[in-house]
């Protein structure tokens, strides 16, 4: 039996939709993100590894430190997260990124 075998670049590799960052807040877009990818394992109930991101001072001291950023762009000296799942979508890595670069600007006191 022989067959053709044909990939199609766009099937294979798609294009990631437009990531829209431009009203980037932690209760509305950071949150839900952080809810659904970190909060499982990283809450003040559980804190595996001894990371807890809740309160919002605890993820404020992992903003600062750098260490968030790393471990979500699974950068090499970091464990990638979330643990033994897919790396979260680019879009969401950039929308965190955007709200960290944004600092205080955004609404990082009204968390505080």
């Amino acid at each position: 039996i022989s067959a053709c075998y044909y990939d199609v670049e766009e099937n294979l590799y798609p294009v990631e939709v437009s990531c829209d960052t431009s009203n980037v807040k932690y209760s509305t877009v950071v949150l839900p993100i952080l809810k659904n990818n970190c909060y499982t394992c990283h809450n003040q109930s559980n804190s595996f590894g001894g990371v807890a991101l809740e309160p919002f001072s605890n993820l404020k001291t992992y903003i600062d430190n750098g260490r968030l950023q790393c471990v979500i762009n699974h950068n090499s000296g970091c464990k990638a997260m979330p643990l033994n799942n897919p790396k979260i979508s680019n879009c969401d890595v950039i929308k965190i990124e955007k709200w960290v670069e944004l600092g205080d600007q955004n609404d990082y006191a009204r968390y505080l």
